[in-house]
Order: structure tokens, then sequence, then C-alpha cells
């Protein structure tokens, strides 16, 4: 990647949620070389494993296996984290998951599922994280969306209802915790080339017809979306709260 941008996260703490792979694997890579501590969490041991071994920060990486849509998997992650590192900076709500399906045809425990897994995991996360940092009076919550939030696709209806309401999850908190310097920002990527996606851009005509949708001309890489996180996660990023940006190469703009 060449030089790595310094967005003045040094010593700071961050959770990130989903840490062991795609979107939130490439968040905590730079986070760590921005001088950051990491807590990464996933529901599967080797991968958070694999993820420790290929970061190797050493004490400045904490993985924590957790399944974050459970009340108790949410407070023993906090609570690790903080017993570790002694305060939390940030929250990146990361983790996402798409069952193939209509809305019509869906069995209530899969919308259920899907429901679970993106919308009330975030609200878990930010509800325990946002209690911390009113205590320290300052922080900032950064939630992964989607385009699907706002355009909805075939297949993906369940997961573009669940991302919506993060997104205005995101703007209640905003007002809910301004007063304590709080930020609550949002990240709405379009396709990005991660596994989660790859069943759409690895079929060809599948890619195709996603690439025509973009402006310009590609899928993102998880870095597209890494940057504009930190960003939101950094001291030039004090006054700006409730937003949701838009990550999807001009897709939107269509």
């Amino acid at each position: 990647m060449g030089k790595e941008l310094s967005y003045g996260l040094e010593k700071k703490v961050f959770v990130v949620t989903g840490g062991s792979r795609g979107i939130g694997l490439a968040l905590a890579k730079h986070l760590l070389a921005n001088g950051a501590k990491v807590t990464i969490c996933g529901r599967k041991a080797e991968g958070l494993n694999a993820a420790v071994a290929s970061l190797a920060a050493g004490d400045r990486l904490l993985a924590v296996p957790a399944h974050v849509a459970k009340v108790e998997d949410v407070d023993k992650l906090m609570d690790r984290s903080m017993q570790s590192f002694g305060r939390l900076d940030g929250l990146i709500n990361n983790v996402g998951m798409n069952i193939v399906t209509s809305c019509v045809d869906a069995d209530p425990a899969l919308w259920q599922k899907i429901i679970d897994s993106n919308l009330n995991a975030a609200f878990l996360c930010a509800r325990k994280a946002a209690q911390i940092m009113r205590e320290q009076q300052q922080g900032k919550i950064v939630n992964i969306t989607s385009l699907a939030a706002s355009r909805s696709a075939p297949a993906m209806g369940i997961y573009g209802i669940a991302k919506a309401g993060i997104e205005m999850m995101t703007k209640v908190l905003a007002q809910e915790l301004a007063m304590f310097n709080i930020q609550v920002n949002a990240i709405a990527p379009g396709m990005v080339r991660t596994k989660f996606s790859e069943p759409f851009w690895s079929n060809e005509d599948f890619h195709q017809l996603i690439v025509k949708s973009i402006p310009m001309g590609r899928i993102a890489e998880p870095e597209d979306v890494v940057h504009p996180v930190l960003f939101l996660c950094s001291r030039g990023a004090g006054y700006i709260t409730g937003q949701v940006l838009g990550v999807d190469g001009g897709a939107s703009a269509v």
C-alpha cells in the first residue's frame, strides 16, 4: 500500500467486531499501524487465531471469541477489552451477515437470524460502548451499513432492512450522545471484494452487472472502506455526527 496514512490514533483503544476477516481484519491492521490498541472479536476461535497471527501486534491486540447478538457475549467482549486496555476510544460495528432469500419466502426464524446478526448486534455493542464512553465524556462509534440500506436488491431484502435500521440507530444515538462528546456515524459501502460478497463478484455475469452500475468502474477493496472509517475515528471528525457516508464509487449518484 505504500506509506501508511496517519490519523492521530496513537495509543487510542478500539473494539472492532467481526475483526478476524474481510473489512474488519483490514480495519484492525490499519488501526494497529496507526499506533492504536485493538480488540477484535469473532465467533470462531480458529479465525481469530489466524487473525492474531497475521496481525502480529503483541500486547496491543486482544482477540475475544464472541457472538455479538448475545448480551452476555457483548458484556464479556467489552469487559475484557477494558480490563486489558483501561479505556475505550472507539467502537467499529462491522459484523454483518446475509442469507440469500426473498422476504416473502423467508422463514420467520431466518428473518430473525439476519436481523439479530446485523441490527441487534450493532445495537448491543453500541449500547455497551456508549455506557463506557459516557463515563469518559468522549468516544467514537462507527457503524458499517450498506448501499443495500437505501437501495433494494434481489435476495438481499432482509439484510437491507437491517442495515436501514442501523442507519436510523446511528442518527438516534448521535442525538442522544452528542452532549457527552461522543460522535456516532456510519459508513455505507457498495460491493466490497471480501469473502462475504464472493458469491456475487466471483460470478462473471454478476460481476459485469455490478461494475456497470459503478461510475468508478470497479468493485471496492477493503482499504477503500478502511480510510473513511479511520477519518471518522480521528480528531478531524470531531464535529461530525449522525452522518451516513456512502463509499460506493458513485453508485448511489446514478
